[in-house]
């Protein structure tokens, strides 16, 4: 008796909820290491849980062309042995898109970090652009997110910042042409700018192609602390090689003397499952020389 109530009470929330969730999908990602880290302090075995995330998204179609958008997205660290604040709050928003483009309300990537496609071969793994010390890497609260229609290829975006407490803003602006995973052009080129987001004044410049089977991406930024007057630079170069079920990746950074090279490989295990393999080693101007070896799986839902 007791297990019947409990599927009669499954079905009646079922039923209560498929029709408010029928435009939304159900999505995630899981990806764990086992990871050689050496800091400069010997090397420590640990495992990694390098960005795994679930989420609800969705759109609605309104009134006179317009659609309804939306996303509500977590972080979880799944090798975590806390059971405390093991969510972190990741891109969550409302919006409209229409003729006129669209505009999000909420928490969401400024368009500058939005503007380096998908040419950072090893983002969130540790050889990540933000863990070189490269600023712009920015999920911004309080933001208002608008994004023309595409033009030729041409698209342009600005990020507005909300800043209550001293009731001032802060922007990022972007220029985009092409795709920036180039698998609906072969060229993409991307120009942004940061104006006192997070502390700092960055531009960045992406550029990417496709040849045969090897994508290429280059990227070059500055960037200036408001506070300090401090600037830095730093260049970025990646190489995807796909050949079969396999992708052999490797990428070179750097920001002034600063400079972290990275080899990895992705291996297919189906459509939405593969293993992989990195390598990463940093060479800091000052501080001791770091290095990562990690062995990994994901799968995407």
């Amino acid at each position: 008796m007791k297990m019947l109530k409990t599927i009669l009470a499954t079905a009646v929330i079922s039923a209560s909820i498929t029709p408010a969730l029928a435009n939304t999908d159900v999505y995630g990602k899981l990806n764990v290491s086992l990871q050689s880290s050496d800091s400069g302090d010997g090397a420590v075995s640990e495992l990694k849980s390098n960005s795994s995330r679930f989420g609800l998204k969705g759109i609605t179609q309104l009134e006179d062309g317009l659609s309804l958008i939306y996303k509500y997205e977590f972080q979880v660290d799944v090798t975590d042995e806390s059971k405390e604040e093991n969510l972190k709050s990741r891109n969550q928003y409302i919006g409209l898109k229409g003729n006129f483009g669209e505009v999000l309300l909420g928490r969401n990537d400024t368009v500058l970090k939005q503007s380096q496609g998908k040419f950072d071969l090893f983002s969130d793994y540790e050889a990540d652009i933000k863990n070189l010390g490269w600023k712009g890497e920015n999920r911004a609260n309080d933001s208002v997110t608008y994004k023309t229609p595409k033009f030729n290829d041409f698209q342009f975006g600005l990020t507005y910042i909300l800043d209550e407490e001293n009731e001032d803003a802060s922007t990022s602006f972007s220029a985009t042409y092409g795709d920036g995973a180039l698998k609906k052009s072969k060229y993409y080129a991307a120009v942004a700018v940061d104006s006192e987001v997070g502390g700092y004044d960055s531009t960045r410049i992406t550029l990417g192609t496709k040849l045969s089977d090897v994508k290429l991406g280059l990227m070059f930024q500055t960037q200036e602390s408001v506070e300090t007057g401090v600037d830095k630079s730093g260049v970025m170069l990646s190489a995807d090689y796909k050949i079969g079920l396999y992708n052999l990746k490797g990428q070179y950074q750097t920001l002034e003397d600063d400079a972290g090279i990275s080899v990895g490989a992705d291996r297919k295990l189906g459509k939405s499952t593969k293993v992989f393999a990195f390598y990463t080693t940093f060479t800091p101007d000052v501080g001791d020389d770091a290095s990562y070896l990690a062995l990994g799986l994901e799968h995407k839902f």
